[in-house]
């Protein structure tokens, strides 16, 4: 039975698109912005911007002190926060229905008005905060820097996905204020954004709404370099090694993916789920289960939409056992699905999985609300919540094969190994 949740949409005369899907089942409604500005849109000496703004959106703008923004919508009973990723940055807030126009009031303030409030205090404060974020989530935990070795290792330098969101703190201390002021006005303009209402809202009332508080906001004529071509599989293997106090040793094989929503990506995903990505997987069943050689297995695959995707598969390495075995085994599963490929139930099994994450996902009507913004925003075509899992289905075998055959060759992949120190290390540190 095909999904069918109900999507209305329009563009302001100003360039916001305007999504409304409405739910009646509880008295709430989700806003949900995606801004199109993320770590891709950085330029080289000016990275970390887009996850600066992210905190810099919560100090205040033209008519709301510092902090009020978080204070006046929790004391409705609302919840809220906001993410920054490669391809976008998002604000979000569930309120009662009754809120619903101080939300709205609230982020047009910001997202109009907010150079209004940004000072060399605001911006220094934050710029502390960011600093201390990435100690905690990056520099001061185990295998905290992976994914940034990942990006690094995957994608040339100068790629849009080359450097991480949390961004550089060399440059962030080197941004004038000037300089952030100037990302703020190139980016966050009513063109350059989707707004979601979900939940009990009627689409007259909730576009209505939005005209009146975001209407007034100025265009600002957007001229964005078009997407990158598809970047090809490294054409050799690639080594990053790390030795580190970490826990145990941990391989991350990564591969570069064709662009998001794509049926070549949709079928590599598969490829990956039946790789490692499942709990019935070949290597989870080979490695964890049967030789026990490692302690965890993870697949997964995360769609980007500027030239290139994203594939990888950790594994955690059981102590006593050797990491270039383990590697070994995933390169023999890899070149036998593309062999073989899936079986019948692991395909069954894929499909399953995709369906479970996604109607769970859309069960949410936070989640829901932000996957409206994503595919409006990224692909102009809010409906794919209601169509993904029709392509999902369609995935055959024989798409799984080529897809492996194509972008996980083994030899195209990237190896970043994070490594316990051996004795000859310590002594050396010593």
């Amino acid at each position: 039975m095909p999904l069918d949740y109900p999507i209305h949409r329009r563009t302001l005369p100003n360039g916001l698109r305007v999504v409304v899907s409405p739910d009646h089942t509880v008295p709430n409604v989700t806003v949900n912005l995606w801004v199109g500005v993320g770590s891709r849109h950085e330029q080289a000496g000016r990275t970390g911007f887009a996850h600066l703004f992210e905190h810099l959106m919560f100090q205040g703008s033209r008519q709301v002190r510092s902090g009020e923004h978080f204070e006046a919508l929790m004391a409705e009973g609302g919840r809220l926060n906001a993410t920054t990723w490669f391809d976008r940055t998002n604000y979000f807030e569930t309120v009662p229905t009754g809120a619903l126009e101080l939300a709205l009031w609230l982020e047009a303030d910001r997202h109009g008005h907010l150079l209004d409030a940004v000072s060399q205090e605001n911006l220094d404060n934050q710029r502390d905060v960011v600093k201390e974020e990435k100690r905690q989530r990056y520099d001061n935990q185990p295998y905290g820097n992976a994914l940034i070795d990942v990006y690094a290792a995957v994608f040339p330098e100068g790629h849009p996905y080359h450097h991480p969101t949390i961004g550089s703190m060399e440059d962030l201390d080197a941004a004038s204020l000037e300089d952030v002021h100037a990302f703020f006005r190139r980016h966050y303009a009513p063109d350059n954004t989707v707004l979601t209402l979900c939940g009990d809202i009627d689409p007259d009332t909730g576009f209505a709404l939005v005209e009146r508080y975001f209407g007034d906001l100025d265009a600002r004529v957007q001229d964005p370099r078009p997407p990158l071509a598809q970047l090809e599989p490294l054409t050799d293997p690639v080594r990053v090694e790390r030795r580190e106090a970490v826990p145990n040793d941990r391989l991350h094989v990564a591969f570069r993916l064709p662009v998001d929503e794509s049926d070549e990506l949709v079928a590599a995903t598969v490829a990956l789920d039946c790789l490692g990505g499942l709990s019935s997987s070949r290597l989870v069943r080979r490695l964890v289960r049967r030789e026990q050689t490692a302690v965890g297995v993870h697949a997964t695959a995360w769609g980007f939409v500027d030239g290139v995707s994203l594939g990888f598969v950790v594994l955690d390495v059981a102590p006593g056992s050797d990491p270039a075995d383990l590697e070994a085994a995933l390169v023999e599963e890899l070149e036998r699905l593309a062999a073989e490929g899936p079986t019948e139930a692991e395909l069954e099994a894929s499909v399953a999985q995709s369906e479970r994450a996604w109607l769970s996902a859309l069960a949410s009507q936070e989640e829901r609300a932000d996957l409206l913004s994503r595919y409006t925003l990224l692909h102009d075509d809010p409906d794919v919540v209601n169509t993904h899992l029709d392509r999902v289905r369609a995935v055959t075998a024989d798409d799984v094969v080529a897809a492996t055959r194509r972008w996980l060759d083994p030899r195209s992949r990237a190896v970043v190994a994070y490594l316990v120190p051996d004795a000859a290390d310590e002594e050396a540190v010593a």
